[in-house]
C-alpha cells in the first residue's frame, strides 16, 4: 500500500523538522533527577540530541516536548539555539502520547517531513542526520535509522533459562531519528496509538518504512553505565 493512500502531499518544498520527546522520568536509571535532565559531558543529557538536531542546515526548526509540569527546562541555558529550539509543554503519559500531542501543537504542514529521536540518544551526529534526510526525502513513505544485529538473540523460558536460539538474520535494531511525514504520522498515530516507537503506528497501516543504516554508537542511555561509555564516545566526537 503507498503513503499517498492516505494522504495526497504538495511536494514542492516541504520542510524537515526535529521532535524529541521528553516528558518521560526513565525510572531504570535509579535517579532523583528525570533521565533528560542528568548530567553528561558538562551538559544535561538531553542537552546533546538538541544540539546535534539544531546544529543541522537542513532542520528547520526542534520541538522539544515537555511534561505540562515540567520546571527543569528552564533552569538551564540555551542561548546559541536561538528561535530555533522550540519547548512545548504538552507531553503525555507514553512516548505515543507525547509525539501525538507534539505534532498537533507544533501545527507543521501535513506534507513536511518530521525527524522524531529519542532525548536519551546523546551520540548522534551530524553524519547520521544528513544520511537519513538524503535517503528519505524522495521516499513515499518514510524509515528510520537502524542497525543489523549482530549479537546472537536467546528466548528465555519463564525460569530464566535459554528456551531457544533465534535466527537473526534480518532483524535490525530500530533506533532514531525515525522520519515521516508529519500528516502520516500523525494518522497513524490516531489509529494505532499504542506503540513503544512511530514505525510501529506506521506499520501498522499497512506501509513499509525504510532501513537506513546507522551506527552502534547511536545508542539509548537507558542504565546508569550507559552514561559511562556516552561520556567518552562525546569526549572521542569533541576531539
Amino acid at each position: 500500500m503507498r503513503a499517498n493512500s492516505f494522504l495526497i502531499y504538495n511536494r514542492a518544498m516541504p520542510e524537515f523538522h526535529a521532535l524529541v520527546p521528553a516528558a518521560g522520568y526513565g525510572a531504570r536509571m535509579g535517579h532523583e533527577l528525570p533521565k533528560q535532565y542528568l548530567p553528561l559531558a558538562g551538559q544535561p543529557l538531553i542537552f546533546h540530541a538538541l544540539n546535534t538536531l539544531c546544529a543541522s542546515p537542513e532542520i528547520a526548526t526542534v520541538f522539544v516536548v515537555l511534561a505540562p509540569d515540567d520546571a527543569l527546562f528552564h533552569t538551564y541555558e540555551w542561548p546559541h539555539f536561538g528561535d530555533k529550539l522550540q519547548p512545548l509543554y504538552c507531553g503525555g503519559a507514553t512516548r505515543a502520547e507525547s509525539v501525538a500531542n507534539g505534532l498537533l501543537a507544533s501545527e507543521l504542514e501535513p506534507d513536511d517531513w518530521v525527524l522524531v529521536h529519542d532525548a536519551a540518544r546523546p551520540c548522534l551526529t551530524q553524519a547520521h542526520v544528513a544520511r537519513l534526510i538524503a535517503e528519505l526525502r524522495d521516499d513515499e513513505v518514510g524509515g528510520i535509522l537502524a542497525v543489523p544485529v549482530a549479537d546472537t538473540l536467546k528466548r528465555a523460558d519463564d525460569q530464566g533459562r535459554i528456551a531457544r536460539t533465534e535466527d537473526r538474520a534480518g532483524l535490525w535494531q530500530a533506533q532514531t531519528p525515525q522520519m515521516f511525514r508529519a500528516g502520516l504520522l500523525a494518522q497513524a498515530l490516531r489509529q494505532c496509538g499504542n506503540v513503544t516507537d512511530e514505525a510501529s503506528a506506521i506499520e501498522a497501516l499497512g506501509l513499509r518504512p525504510r532501513l537506513v543504516l546507522g551506527e552502534s554508537t547511536n545508542f539509548k542511555v537507558t542504565y546508569p553505565q550507559d552514561l559511562l561509555l556516552a561520556e567518552l564516545l562525546l569526549g572521542q566526537k569533541g576531539k
